[in-house]
């Protein structure tokens, strides 16, 4: 009997040149012989060969007018295994402008092969671009500890997640309104006593916690007061998926060997390059004095805040990187405000349409102007 011998997804990395997450996007579409699946890792036989790159070969359909010698590291559509979404609902959401952000995608030029989101919140950017491109490398952060603690669990331990998950949706759904107010308002002290802890070792519970409470708050909001304690009430939903699991299995599949930090966005400078695509969607300048919903974490983002910014788009712009920035119009209601026509003066402002998702007068919720800045 013949025995193999198997090294990790990282070893594999480093013997052929090639990123952590390539092979393991290799070993997902089954070009890898006995690759195998241990919990979350990719294990691979230690004398398998390096795959020849199928991203040359053109891709189906020439009505798409792009090679894949044109675009080496675009992944076809028929490598994609599984499509991922958002596992959070999250205030500010770009679901409804990817259509838009995707004029912007620059992976047709071949020297842009990295991708970095220093404010990922809800991720449907990010979710987008694992869905269809294979890049080298994907770095991602947030100063929310709570949510890149529930990025790291799917990316980490799933499985374990998924566990906890489940008990809480079949614990919660069951119940009477009166006793799921009860029931909502413990785990909603249990989740700012483990937010208080402020570790940064990962916590399956927390992170389950927080995809509990964000499927079944008000909203879906994620709303901290000034002590940094989650403060959103219990919404009305009556069915909530609380546990998704083809999802978040999907989901971490594609995370494997994404770079994940917990940290402000000038951690990204090290990352950033002139192979690099980088979008920002940072918390919104205020349209009106009512309007500051900044509230994600106990840190204030004020125009201070937002020029420090621009200044490090500026800076690594002049790295080579390709640069998306969104955020809102202040024109919307003041004409003469060129707040950020003039902190981004050498870049390109486009103004697009979008809903206004955040009102507590559903009068006011329509269409508005908002900003998509690029350096291209």
């Amino acid at each position: 009997m013949k025995y193999i011998q198997y090294i990790s997804a990282k070893e594999a990395a480093d013997k052929w040149g090639i990123s952590q997450r390539r092979v393991a996007s290799l070993c997902s579409d089954g070009r890898i012989n006995f690759a195998q699946r241990v919990g979350n890792m990719w294990i691979i036989p230690a004398d398998a060969e390096k795959p020849e790159d199928g991203r040359h070969s053109r891709y189906q359909g020439e009505n798409l007018g792009v090679t894949k010698t044109q675009s080496e590291r675009i992944a076809s559509e028929a490598m994609i295994t599984e499509s991922i979404k958002p596992f959070l609902k999250w205030a500010g959401g770009k679901g409804q402008l990817l259509s838009t952000i995707q004029e912007y995608y620059p992976f047709k030029e071949n020297n842009i092969t990295r991708y970095a989101e220093p404010f990922v919140g809800g991720g449907a950017v990010l979710f987008d671009i694992l869905n269809h491109y294979d890049l080298e490398e994907v770095y991602i952060s947030d100063i929310n500890a709570e949510l890149i603690n529930a990025y790291k669990a799917i990316r980490d331990d799933v499985e374990g997640l998924i566990s906890l998950l489940q008990v809480m949706e079949d614990e919660y759904i069951p119940l009477k309104n009166e006793e799921r107010k009860v029931y909502f308002y413990e785990k909603r002290e249990r989740f700012n006593e483990l937010k208080a802890k402020e570790s940064d070792e990962l916590d399956l519970e927390k992170a389950a916690l927080m995809i509990f409470l964000n499927k079944t708050c008000f909203n879906g909001l994620y709303r901290v007061n000034k002590k940094g304690q989650f403060n959103v009430p219990m919404g009305g939903y009556k069915r909530p998926t609380i546990c998704d699991a083809k999802n978040l299995k999907a989901v971490s599949e594609r995370l494997q060997g994404v770079t994940i930090v917990h940290g402000d966005y000038k951690q990204s400078e090290s990352f950033v390059n002139a192979s690099t695509f980088v979008y920002f969607d940072p918390p919104y300048r205020p349209i009106t004095e009512s309007a500051s919903f900044t509230a994600y974490t106990e840190y204030d983002f004020n125009d201070k805040e937002q020029k420090e910014l621009a200044n490090f788009v500026n800076a690594i712009s002049k790295k080579g990187a390709k640069i998306v920035l969104s955020n809102s119009d202040p024109k919307n209601i003041d004409e003469e405000d060129n707040f950020f026509d003039d902190i981004y003066a050498a870049h390109t402002i486009r103004r697009i349409e979008a809903a206004r998702m955040i009102n507590s007068n559903g009068n006011k919720r329509g269409k508005i102007k908002e900003l998509l800045i690029s350096n291209f």
